[in-house]
């Protein structure tokens, strides 16, 4: 059974009925449930078929934020070999937030930064929600730093609702790591490549994704702040989520349409929770074609371009 959402209630209640029917048909040795069972599958399938196509921003925002969707150390298993995470910015500590290292990607060496959330109460408590402090920011600059010297192109996987506020993360220069983290990626004179692949949250997602091509899948949301937070800002009320969420263009399609991001990488339908392989090689497909358009581009020119990358967007708006 899947983890369903609010409004995929007619899915549930029908996916329910078939399981509950399959058992039947098991338990019984009938074969006479058939027919109906693959009714019930078609009803299913086209239920969630027309859900997916009229989605909102704000479900949009709850699909991204699926506890079952494939989180960044999935990615990682599923499409780069022999990775090597480095720990630590030699100043603090360690953060489990970001994991970054080096890595082989369809046989190149790359370096890999990546925003962790945790699929568990344990590993969620151990990677901080995917919420970053100031050493895991610093430990990405000094990736990027390693990766610009020894000229291997960056690929980093966004999914955080945002950089840790807490006191002790301000108290350690939270602003000033993820200022000097975005300066990092704007300063390499190798490719990089960035993928929303859930959330994409203010500053704690920018920091390591300022790059020469970003691309989100297609139900990842990507926003200067969260729509709870938006919300509370506006209207002193986080309850009106939803709301925020409509008026801030916070979606894929928002985003290619404003020339924010440079593509959408389609998801199974249902959400790549529901297909996590198809919507995993899908991504490493959209990543090989970019650093592909990026091979031979030399250093300045790469710089370059997405330093003006980043002037276009406001003008653009």
């Amino acid at each position: 059974m899947h983890n369903y959402l609010d409004f995929e209630k007619p899915v549930a209640d029908l996916e329910g009925q078939i399981l509950e029917l399959k058992k039947l048909s098991q338990e019984s040795g009938s074969v006479e449930m058939g027919d109906e069972i693959a009714r019930l599958e078609k009803r299913s399938a086209d239920a969630l078929r027309d859900l997916y196509r009229k989605l909102t921003p704000w479900q949009k925002a709850q699909i991204a934020r699926h506890s079952d969707r494939p989180h960044c150390l999935d990615y990682v298993r599923s499409l780069f070999t022999e990775f090597t995470p480095l720990a630590g910015d030699r100043k603090f500590a360690e953060d489990e937030a970001i994991q970054a290292g080096f890595a082989r990607f369809r046989g190149e060496a790359v370096a890999l930064i990546g925003l962790e959330k945790g699929a568990d109460t344990k590993s969620r408590l151990k990677h901080n929600f995917g919420s970053a402090r100031p050493e895991g920011y610093r430990k990405a600059v000094r990736i990027m730093e390693m990766a610009d010297r020894f000229g291997l192109p960056v690929v980093t996987l966004v999914d955080t609702a945002g950089a840790y506020p807490g006191v002790s993360a301000e108290e350690r220069g939270q602003a000033e790591a993820i200022a000097r983290s975005t300066a990092a990626c704007l300063n390499l004179r190798v490719p990089m490549v960035s993928v929303v692949i859930g959330e994409g949250g203010s500053g704690g997602a920018i920091a390591i994704a300022a790059a020469n091509r970003v691309y989100m899948l297609e139900h990842s949301i990507y926003s200067v702040i969260s729509p709870e937070g938006a919300a509370s800002i506006l209207w002193h009320d986080s309850t009106r989520a939803r709301d925020a969420a409509t008026s801030m263009r916070i979606t894929a399609q928002d985003l290619l349409e404003m020339k924010i991001i440079d593509g959408i990488i389609p998801e199974p339908m249902g959400g790549a929770h529901r297909g996590k392989e198809a919507a995993m090689n899908a991504t490493g497909d959209t990543i090989a074609a970019a650093l592909k358009s990026m091979s031979g581009v030399d250093g300045e020119t790469l710089k370059k371009e997405r330093r003006a990358k980043y002037l276009a967007i406001g003008r653009n708006i």
